[in-house]
């Protein structure tokens, strides 16, 4: 339990630094600077970063751990907490991660900023950009959310 809230804190500072720092500080880029900035950032984390990957499937992993080994040693509020925080951070912070964000990430990586003219690159942008951010701003929110949950119910136990 010790892990798993601290892994998926974790996770939730990488997504907030991202929201508030990362985010709006490239924002003021050029469109092709944008893009290729992201490209940059982005081309890190799918080379498998190791210390990434272990903090981030870890997160997945020990929550699931926690919450199989727990939900038969925990009762009323506990259980409760466990479930909530599985839940929420299972479908509203992981699987928009893979099926929104990841594939916005990947349609951005295959494109050859320096094939584009400025027509083109600007497209590009606004068809990731606005998108990536909502879903950012939304797993952002829950990743925070299940790191209080997780917090609150260490607290409890």
């Amino acid at each position: 339990m010790l892990l798993a809230t601290l892994l998926c804190s974790l996770v939730a500072g990488f997504v907030l630094a991202f929201a508030v720092v990362v985010m709006p500080g490239i924002k003021t880029l050029s469109d092709r600077e944008f893009i290729r900035a992201f490209q940059v950032m982005d081309g890190i984390i799918q080379n498998n970063q190791p210390i990434f990957v272990l903090v981030w499937v870890g997160s997945i992993v020990s929550l699931v751990a926690s919450v199989v080994l727990g939900i038969g040693q925990l009762e009323g509020a506990e259980r409760w907490l466990i479930i909530s925080a599985v839940f929420a951070y299972l479908l509203v912070v992981q699987l928009p991660t893979f099926t929104i964000n990841i594939p916005l990430n990947n349609k951005l990586q295959m494109l050859n900023v320096d094939d584009l003219d400025e027509t083109a690159q600007k497209a590009a942008r606004m068809d990731f950009e606005p998108r990536w951010l909502l879903w950012n701003s939304i797993r952002t929110t829950f990743a925070c959310l299940v790191s209080s949950l997780l917090i609150i119910l260490l607290l409890r136990l």
